[in-house]
Parts: C-alpha cells; sequence; structure tokens
C-alpha cells in the first residue's frame, strides 16, 4: 500500500451499520449451518438394544455405560472382529463428523462408502471410556454412508456407547407404496407363512398380525410364528425405507391347523429318548437292553461305526463280554428288541458319536452306508436310524453359503443317502437327529467359512441336512451340552448351567432363525412334536447337567410360558416332543433321576 495516499473516509454511522450488518449475516449463515446439521446415527446410545444395528457378535449391556442405561457389548472371536454397522443417508459434497465413546483394547470407529477417502480411527487401549472423533467429506454422489465399530480379531471384548455422525441429513424422498400380491403359504398348527410382491424403493418390510407389528424383514417373505392351534389371524404388510412406512396392504387370513399329533411315528404325544451302551463300556456300566425301563419310548443303540472316515461301510459290533460283564447273547438282544417293539417302543441305530467320523465324501461312499446300514437295520429288525455325527464328519466348501441349496459332497451325499433309506423302508421309518449346538445354532451368527472366509467351515453345517429332510424327520434333538456360549434370538449369549440355555435353544428351533443373520436366508421353523431337549442325564454324562428343578423350568416355559425367567420366547408349544438325554446307563448310574423327571413331569 502506498502511504501517501490519504484514505477515503466514510460516515461512521455507515461504516458500524455496514459492519453490524456484516455481523448479522455472518451470524445467520452460521445458525443456518448449524440448523441443517443434525446426529444421523439411529440409537447411537443402544438404549433401544441393537436397534438399527447390524452385529455380528454383539450384545446390549447395562454396565459399563458412558451415558444413559445402556452400551454395547462385542467379542471378536476367532475370525470374527464384532463389527457392528449402521448405513445412514447423506448428502452428496457434505462435511461430516463422526465421534463416539469406547472402551477396551483394539477398538475402531470409522465410516466407509464416503464416495472420497473411507476414514477410521482406532484406540489400542481404553480401560476407561475414551471419545473417538474423525471427519469426511462425502462424494459428489454420496447419498448413503456405512458407519461402523469394530474390535481386532481373537482379543477380548469391547465397548461403544453415544455413536454419532453429526451432518447435513440427506433427502429422504417419500415412503413407498403399499405391497400388494400378499398372501399364504405353509400353514401349521403354530406358523404361517407369508409372501408378497416386491416395493419399488422398498428397504425392507414391516409385518402386522391382528394390527400388531410382530415381525421386520428385508425380503418378500416371512414366516409368523408362535401361533396358537385352530385359531384365525389377520395378516398384513407394509413396505420401509427410510422416508418411513407406507399405508399396509390389503387384508389376508388364515386358521392355524389343529395341534400336531405327530403324524405317522407311531410316539406318544410327549417322548422320553436315550442312547444305550451297546457297543462299548465306560464308567456308567454295561445295561442290558431288556432291562431299560418301560419309561423310555425311544432306545438309540449306540453306536454304529465307519470302518474308514471316508469308506461309507457303517459295521456295529456289540459290546464283547471281556468288556462287558453280564453282556447278553445277539439271540437275547434281538428277542430284548422285538420285546420293546411289542410294547410300543422304538429302537434305533445311531451312527457316529464321538469317535465315529464319517464323511461320504463320494457317491461310492454313499452307496455304501446305504447298503451297510439297511444290513444292520434288517439283521436287528430296527425301527430306524439317528445320526449323531460329530467332530468333522460335516463341514460346509468355501462356496458353499445357502442351505437350501448345498453344493459340499459330503452334505449332498448324506441327504441322498437318508432320503434312499426312507424312500426303501417307508412312512414308518423313524429318522433323528442328534447334531450339536454347533452345527445348528451357531448358524444364526455363522456359517460355514463365512463371507469373508476364515470361520470354521462346520458352523451351522447341519442346517442343510435338516432343511432337506424335515418333512422325513421324526425327531431333532440338539446336544444343549458340551457347548460354548451361543447366542440366542435375543442377541444375548446362553451358556449351560440352567434352564435359560436350553429355552433359548429350543426357541430358535422352534421360531426359525436368520441364518449367519442374513434377514433373506431364513431357516424356517421346525414343528413342535419334531423337538426333544438334549440333556446329559449326571454330572458324570457330559458339561451341562441340570437340576430336575431346572429341567421342569425348561419345559414350564417352552410348553406354558411360566416359570420363564429372563428369556421371552417367541411362542408357546404344548405339543414339544419331550426329552432325549445320552444315556440310560449314565441314568441308571444315578438312580434313574432323569428318567423320573420325565414321568413325573408328563405322565
Amino acid at each position: 500500500m502506498d502511504r501517501s495516499r490519504p484514505l477515503a473516509r466514510r460516515p461512521l454511522v455507515a461504516l458500524l451499520t455496514a459492519t453490524a450488518l456484516a455481523a448479522t449475516g455472518t451470524t445467520a449463515l452460521a445458525s443456518a449451518a448449524r440448523a441443517a446439521d443434525a446426529d444421523l446415527v439411529r440409537n447411537g446410545g443402544f438404549e433401544a438394544g441393537l436397534d438399527g444395528w447390524s452385529c455380528t457378535a454383539g450384545a446390549t449391556v447395562n454396565a459399563p455405560v458412558h451415558s444413559g442405561s445402556s452400551a454395547l457389548r462385542a467379542t471378536p472371536a476367532g475370525a470374527d472382529n464384532a463389527r457392528c454397522s449402521q448405513t445412514v443417508t447423506v448428502k452428496p459434497d457434505s462435511q461430516y463428523t463422526l465421534s463416539g465413546h469406547v472402551r477396551g483394547g483394539y477398538v475402531y470407529l470409522g465410516a466407509s462408502g464416503t464416495g472420497t477417502t473411507d476414514v477410521s480411527t482406532w484406540a489400542q487401549s481404553a480401560p476407561d471410556w475414551q471419545r473417538l472423533t474423525t471427519t469426511f467429506r462425502t462424494g459428489p454422489s454420496t447419498t448413503r454412508v456405512t458407519v461402523y465399530t469394530h474390535g481386532w480379531y481373537g482379543t477380548g471384548a469391547y465397548h461403544a456407547d453415544d455413536i454419532s455422525l453429526v451432518g447435513p441429513g440427506g433427502e429422504t424422498g417419500q415412503p413407498p407404496a403399499p405391497p400388494t400380491g400378499l398372501k399364504t403359504g405353509t400353514v401349521t398348527s403354530t406358523s404361517v407363512a407369508l409372501s408378497w410382491s416386491p416395493v419399488a424403493g422398498a428397504t425392507g418390510y414391516a409385518v402386522y398380525r391382528d394390527g400388531t407389528k410382530v415381525r421386520t424383514v428385508n425380503g418378500t417373505s416371512a414366516t409368523v410364528t408362535g401361533l396358537s392351534p385352530s385359531t384365525a389371524y389377520a395378516f398384513q404388510v407394509a413396505a420401509v425405507n427410510d422416508a418411513g412406512e407406507s399405508a399396509r396392504s390389503a387384508t389376508v387370513t388364515a386358521t392355524t391347523t389343529a395341534p400336531d399329533s405327530g403324524g405317522d411315528s407311531g410316539l406318544p404325544p410327549h417322548a422320553l429318548v436315550g442312547y444305550l451302551h451297546a457297543s462299548f463300556a465306560n464308567g456308567s456300566g454295561y445295561t442290558r437292553l431288556a432291562d431299560v425301563p418301560d419309561s423310555w419310548d425311544v432306545i438309540d443303540l449306540a453306536f454304529g461305526e465307519p470302518t474308514t472316515v471316508t469308506s461309507g461301510d457303517i459295521r456295529f459290533d456289540r459290546c464283547p463280554a471281556s468288556e462287558c460283564p453280564g453282556v447278553e447273547s445277539d439271540a437275547e438282544f434281538k428277542a430284548a428288541i422285538k420285546a420293546k417293539q411289542a410294547a410300543g417302543k422304538k429302537v434305533l441305530i445311531s451312527i457316529g458319536g464321538q469317535n465315529g467320523q464319517v464323511q461320504l465324501t463320494t457317491t461310492a461312499a454313499r452307496d455304501m452306508f446305504v447298503t451297510s446300514v439297511s444290513k444292520i437295520i434288517d439283521e436287528y429288525g430296527l425301527d430306524g436310524l439317528d445320526i449323531d455325527f460329530e467332530g468333522h464328519s460335516l463341514s460346509l466348501n468355501a462356496d458353499d453359503t445357502d442351505f437350501r441349496n448345498p453344493k459340499t459332497p459330503v452334505i449332498v451325499n448324506l441327504i441322498s443317502a437318508l432320503k434312499t433309506l426312507k424312500a426303501k423302508y417307508g412312512d414308518g421309518f423313524v429318522l433323528t437327529m442328534a447334531p450339536e449346538t454347533f452345527f445348528v445354532q451357531l448358524g444364526y451368527q455363522y456359517y460355514g467359512t463365512g463371507k469373508w472366509g476364515g470361520q470354521d467351515p462346520r458352523a451351522g453345517a447341519y442346517l442343510p441336512v435338516i432343511h432337506a429332510l424335515r418333512d422325513d424327520l421324526t425327531l431333532l434333538h440338539v446336544q444343549d451340552y458340551n457347548s460354548g456360549p451361543i447366542m440366542g434370538l435375543d442377541n444375548q449369549y446362553h451358556s449351560m448351567g440352567g434352564a435359560d440355555f436350553h429355552i433359548a435353544m429350543t426357541d430358535m428351533l422352534l421360531t426359525g432363525f436368520p441364518v449367519a443373520g442374513d434377514a433373506n436366508n431364513v431357516f424356517p421353523p421346525l414343528r413342535a412334536d419334531q423337538v426333544a431337549i438334549g440333556m446329559p442325564a449326571t454330572p458324570n454324562a457330559g458339561n451341562g447337567h441340570v437340576s430336575p428343578a431346572e429341567v421342569t423350568k425348561a419345559l414350564d416355559c417352552l410348553t406354558k410360558r411360566t416359570n420363564c425367567g429372563s428369556y421371552a420366547t417367541h411362542g408357546t408349544w404344548p405339543g414339544l416332543r419331550g426329552l432325549m438325554t445320552w444315556s440310560i446307563n449314565w441314568d441308571r448310574f444315578g438312580g434313574w433321576e432323569f428318567q423320573r423327571t420325565f414321568d413325573g413331569y408328563f405322565g
């Protein structure tokens, strides 16, 4: 500036007025910008549970919390980093601030799909609540961004609370049109299947029963469970997107069928199932088949085992006298089978067990399985077959992601073999299965190797077998023992040792559940008459033994919806078939406590 030139003077009032106006304009602009900003995260404080969030291994807890009464607790395990995410609507070419409070080791907070540079921030160690924050700008065409938090593989649990994304809200538009084409599908005594036509712009659908919202799904079908037999219900569906919910569809009605009677199984309405050590001895002692009390309705002869893991050649070798003092002769054993059958009992050969790994990797092994199992059934005049595949018998190939359409040879060949046996022996053939929770209920969280690989390929591997044979299956009695914690439909982990575990695990079978958290891939519920609860007879028999009082609590909750404790079931199933135990021998060793509990409850 040239200092020799004098400044032009302006009237003082005009200068002050202009300054005031400029300041006012700046303030107004800033206020307008702040007014446009909002916290776009839904349920960022987890006060409404996991509503709005998609989590692989998360649950809400009441302590510790950063504010309010709830926070997220998620536990990485193996190849799962316990990610929780939420997709929000944003404006293109706009600035956002993501923040949240975390606690634990190796906790990450980030955003993906920004259209520019995805961001994340993390805490290596946060023994107390620590605030994480980061910023990003959306791309010129970005309208949706996913915010997430996760831990690190195999490390301990982490906590997160008060997650927010502050910035201008995106245009959500109008709610979608109401769905059309609503119709009913399969109707049972406790469930009704529904389907409808897709709606343009819908991101999900709300299902109403008698005017009350009962489910929210992503796809165009749903099965409403927990219904009462012989009862009429009215159903409607609404379409949902970011702008809200549409008007409801036209109403369809359906009347549930009469209570399940058990079909052609020949079993009583409530049955007691037990395994009899027929080919080996252990600390429980040998029990002759003729000495098994009349309370036992299904007796599984344990075990038929393969000559080699992949041969498919199953042999049933009865326990030798040198190992089992007092063992009966073959003639006496066969006579005892006929006597049990004359009394209305079912005697099956159980294949597998802890030591009997069976992998039908080829069609030749499949055919040998059918031939050799048929030979055992025919030789002893048995009523059917129990599949007790454990360990590494069943696992899923990496490209096998749909339980409805399995590709893995050991799965496909087993399904084919069991269907062949069912067709050979007819409707009276009794088919039961005794998988571990790892192979069934764990499928709610994990299925096979997972979308990104690295998971245990055995996770949920029984689901395609159960599903393919659900019309032929007499009983499914999952082993609710020797199990780690399993997440239930309440998204809480449940552990062995009380009624709660049995209630949660059985509720999953009778309600159905999305496989690996995919709402479009739901494992449908089984009928109540197809389900029995598997429990150890004594503390010696296996981990997870519960007292008779806890057995009674579990039965009360599932059949009467009383005495339930903290877990809320999704229905009431008076037709629940009964109980299974490992084993008859161990129950005899324990003074027949398990048998007496069953008899006392069901009469």
